[in-house]
């Protein structure tokens, strides 16, 4: 069971990356990528939503739609618990972070509608996942977002100091780094 698991938190963080090799979640992670203060809060936002909605989608989807043959409904369902939860970070960020919650601005509602969240809790039922193999699903697929919005954001700090041709400036040098990035990801498929 623990070689499963730690199998899923490799796989779902490195090699398959949701962001460089599923491009899921790139409004947040091409948006909110400039500093890596907010990149890391970001990714920490996301860690904790995709967990939270991976737990209650897996217990909801066990507990509630399978017995009564409603699993017709997941997706609707699991973007409601996943608006709940966003609503819920967005409050806690309001009242405790003020700083974080002014530089997410509008990339912390768009969590909402943020595709990988979504793409993990069908993902965890595709592929037949109990609770808590979705769990460190969900909070492996979120590292590995994190991971990648904070290396863009470094290179992008970076970038700044940088002589870059004027048809490359702005977002279409974003692009070919993220395109270098799922290469360089690439290289973490040999893991396993």
């Amino acid at each position: 069971m623990v070689k499963e698991l730690l199998i899923i938190l490799i796989s779902s963080s490195l090699v398959s990356n949701v962001v460089l090799s599923q491009f899921l979640g790139l409004c947040p992670f091409l948006g909110v990528s400039r500093k890596i203060n907010t990149a890391a809060g970001m990714g920490t936002a996301v860690i904790f939503v995709i967990t939270l909605a991976s737990a209650v989608a897996g217990g909801i989807y066990k507990y509630i739609l399978t017995p009564f043959d409603l699993t017709y409904l997941q997706t609707i369902v699991f973007i409601l618990v996943i608006a709940a939860l966003v609503q819920f970070v967005e409050m806690f960020l309001k009242k405790f972070m003020k700083s974080l919650y002014q530089a997410l601005g509008v990339y912390l509602p768009l969590i909402t509608t943020n595709c990988a969240v979504l793409g993990v809790a069908l993902t965890n039922v595709q592929k037949n996942y109990g609770i808590l193999e979705g769990i460190v699903n969900g909070f492996a697929t979120a590292v590995g977002f994190t991971i990648s919005i904070v290396i863009l954001a470094g290179i992008r700090e970076k970038m700044e100091y940088n002589d870059i041709p004027e048809s490359f400036q702005g977002m279409p040098i974003v692009l070919i780094t993220a395109g270098l990035m799922a290469i360089a990801f690439c290289g973490f498929s040999g893991l396993l």
